[in-house]
């Protein structure tokens, strides 16, 4: 089946469920994402309403990934930076189904990000990681790696684990 790509720029309920779908899975299986188990889906559906939100305030950019018309994946570029750092967005929430994994749907979903990154003026992105396959990825699509932080956060059932921080340079 082939993947395709697709900026969302007005969220409906039925993707948001997708994409709740998603998040669910990836902290199920440990991703360290910003979520605690047990994970509950009122709070997954704060969670995307929010994203919504930001979408619809252009403070972020939302990108999914399908595969046969389900969504696979997902990632979102936050436009919204300080006023003395106009230049920079932040790459968050990249999240790929277990099910999807190595299928190049993280890949094409960097690749994309990257892309609306340079379309909206921005030189410099920013991100940070937990996940030794995620740490691969964003070194391979020529990320530099800053340094890690000990003990920065925990993962879904607690345990402390160290963040990675990475950018990249839009040229």
């Amino acid at each position: 089946m082939s993947l395709t790509i697709r900026r969302i720029d007005e969220p409906d309920e039925a993707l948001l469920a997708a994409l709740a779908a998603v998040l669910a899975d990836c902290v199920d299986g440990g991703a360290s994402v910003g979520f605690m188990n047990p994970l509950t889906p009122e709070r997954v559906q704060d969670f995307w309403h929010g994203v919504a939100r930001g979408v619809a305030a252009r403070e972020r950019l939302l990108f999914v990934a399908e595969t046969g018309g389900a969504v696979v994946g997902t990632v979102q570029l936050v436009l919204a930076q300080p006023d003395n750092q106009p230049h920079r967005a932040e790459i968050s929430k990249l999240l790929v189904h277990r099910a999807a994994r190595r299928s190049g749907a993280g890949e094409a979903l960097m690749r994309a990000a990257e892309e609306a990154g340079r379309d909206a003026g921005k030189t410099l992105l920013v991100l940070d990681t937990a996940s030794p396959d995620a740490e691969r990825l964003y070194l391979r699509l020529g990320w530099q790696l800053c340094g890690r932080i000990p003990d920065y956060a925990l993962w879904p059932d607690g345990g402390l684990v160290d963040t990675l921080v990475f950018y990249k340079q839009l040229v």
